[in-house]
């Protein structure tokens, strides 16, 4: 299991993550897509990518809105596999 990550640590990695945001022991983003349809294939490109990385992300579908919501569960907080894993799903939503 990785370790769980320092504050200073999270903060300077979500500099290089737009959008992503700390909530708590959660790193958290909502993408917005032009269709519902849209939002489930970006779901599946997730999921396939999660998969491969044995990391899974919670996922909450709201119409056109996705949100990813990353932890660690048994470290307790975020570990490098969130930023990780968060990096990811960025090259897999559209520009």
């Amino acid at each position: 299991m990785p370790p769980k990550l320092s504050d200073l640590e999270i903060q300077r990695a979500l500099g290089s993550l737009p959008g992503w945001a700390r909530r708590g022991d959660v790193l958290t983003k909502t993408f917005t897509f032009q269709a519902f349809s849209d939002g489930i294939d970006f779901v599946q490109r997730v999921a396939r990518a999660a998969d491969a990385m044995d990391h899974h992300p919670d996922i909450d579908i709201r119409y056109t809105k996705v949100t990813c919501t990353l932890s660690t569960h048994d470290a307790g907080g975020i570990t490098q596999s969130d930023l990780t894993l968060a990096s990811t799903i960025e090259t897999l939503a559209p520009a």
